[in-house]
């Protein structure tokens, strides 16, 4: 992975050895643990924030998109893939 950006961290002494010695014991740098630890971070923070997801479920319940038989549907989607214009 090639790094492009620099991020300067200030940390207590304290911290700082503690950090360095959960780093040796995985056998990787401390920036290295770092990374990880951040990417595992990232990975929990969601992708969209919570009042626009429920925006969207809200939005969701008011029925307002097509709705009908499943059969009916799936035959006027098969139509629309084909070309054909809607009846």
């Amino acid at each position: 992975m090639y790094m492009t950006q620099r991020l300067q961290v200030l940390l207590g002494d304290e911290e700082f050895d503690e950090i360095r010695a959960i780093a040796r014991r995985h056998r990787m740098t401390v920036a290295e643990w770092v990374r990880q630890a951040m990417r595992l971070a990232r990975r929990d923070e969601p992708a969209v924030e919570a009042t626009r997801k429920l925006a969207m479920v809200r939005e969701s319940m008011q029925g307002a998109y097509p709705t009908g038989p499943i059969d009916a549907m799936l035959a006027e989607i098969e139509r629309g893939r084909a070309g054909e214009t809607p009846a």
